[in-house]
């Protein structure tokens, strides 16, 4: 998806998707039952780590998406820590209480959430759609006529936004000539959306007829693309554990907060 800002390629590009799929399924209940704050602490930036050395893709592509990712995260902790019981009090007015154990829960979430998005970053920045398609019917057996239909959809994508942004130009001209009341309001929206959509109901209905012309069923199929699993699968599954291994050593042995129990804080005045 992201091949036009790729610098260089990794051994997690040969990585077969149904492999990163099952070890970000994993990695997200893994991190569920993680309370150790300082341990959670040294997971998020070992996966940052991973993340810029393993990507490939220009830093200004991984770096916005770790930066949306990362606000994201915050303000989905805001919840937590604005409205959070504790006994070491920082801030009180009204129904907004913020204390030191709700600060530290609220990181915490934001922890989880920052290395999940960035696992997931990593996915796609290294996977290619067509290749995931093609993994899914060799080796899970979904039925070609469903990902063949999401690779057309998808494939749609661009033409929605190339369509969408010749009619603004055409109709850009078009405005010099007609009266302002004619294209105020609603009527600038009807303008846009009517177009786009019939356009593209065209388009996927002239794509449905070429598809069903050329025979897509769900019957046996050879494959042009091959999605295959090697040793570079078992190469990245022992990077994500030895990153979890070496960030509960660090946590051990270089504690950051000593908060051992980000539910009750381990806050100790």
């Amino acid at each position: 998806m992201f091949e036009r800002w790729k610098k260089h390629y990794t051994f997690v590009d040969d990585v077969n998707i149904i492999t990163k799929l099952l070890l970000g399924v994993a990695l997200f209940f893994f991190v569920i039952f993680v309370h150790n704050f300082d341990y959670m602490i040294y997971i998020t930036l070992l996966m940052f780590i991973f993340l810029l050395a393993f990507n490939g893709t220009a830093f200004k592509i991984t770096g916005s998406f770790i930066l949306v990712s990362s606000l994201f995260a915050l303000l989905s902790s805001l919840f937590m820590i604005l409205y959070g019981d504790g006994t070491h009090m920082i801030f009180k007015w009204g129904i907004i209480q913020i204390s030191v154990e709700s600060i530290v829960r609220g990181l915490h979430l934001s922890l989880r959430t920052i290395t999940v998005s960035m696992f997931g970053v990593l996915i796609a920045l290294t996977s290619q759609i067509v290749m995931i398609f093609y993994s899914l019917m060799q080796h899970l057996k979904v039925k070609p006529k469903i990902a063949y239909a999401f690779m057309a959809a998808i494939r749609m994508v661009p033409l929605i936004f190339t369509s969408f942004i010749q009619l603004r130009r055409s109709l850009k001209m078009r405005y010099q000539m007609i009266d302002a009341s004619n294209y105020r309001g609603l009527k600038r929206l009807k303008h846009l959306l009517i177009p786009i959509l019939s356009q593209n109901i065209r388009r996927a209905h002239q794509l449905s007829v070429a598809m069903e012309s050329k025979g897509f069923k769900d019957g046996p199929r050879t494959y042009y693309y091959k999605a295959p699993f090697s040793y570079k699968d078992i190469l990245f599954v022992i990077c994500v554990v030895a990153i979890l291994i070496i960030a509960f050593y660090l946590s051990q042995y270089l504690p950051i907060t000593g908060i051992t129990d980000a539910r009750v804080s381990g806050y100790t005045a």
